[in-house]
């Protein structure tokens, strides 16, 4: 029974944190740099 409740404390923890970096914008950030690291990887950037 343990278990299970730590694994829902857990889960809602982690919907809390993404929405939390969502709210901040985070998902741009990580477009910029991914967008970035690939020109640079062909040679591009």
């Amino acid at each position: 029974m343990k278990k299970a409740a730590l694994k829902y404390v857990i889960f809602v923890a982690a919907a809390l944190m993404v929405m939390y970096g969502m709210v901040n914008g985070e998902p741009e950030t990580v477009a910029q740099k991914a967008t970035k690291v690939c020109l640079e990887c062909i040679g591009i950037g």
